[in-house]
């Protein structure tokens, strides 16, 4: 391999390295956001059922 074609070479890894890294950073960052968002949801979708008066 030249050295022009090796450089190449380790800079597209670097990239590749970097772009997996804000990758996985997103899909944690978005997991947590999807599970706050459904504990919001449930939260508000409870009956308050002390106040409901069932015959």
């Amino acid at each position: 391999m030249t050295e022009n074609a090796q450089q190449s070479a380790e800079r597209r890894s670097r990239l590749l390295q970097a772009a997996l890294k804000e990758m996985v950073e997103f899909e944690r960052k978005e997991n947590e956001f999807r599970k706050k968002d459904r504990e919001e949801r449930a939260a508000e979708l409870r009956l308050p059922l002390d106040k409901i008066k069932v015959h």
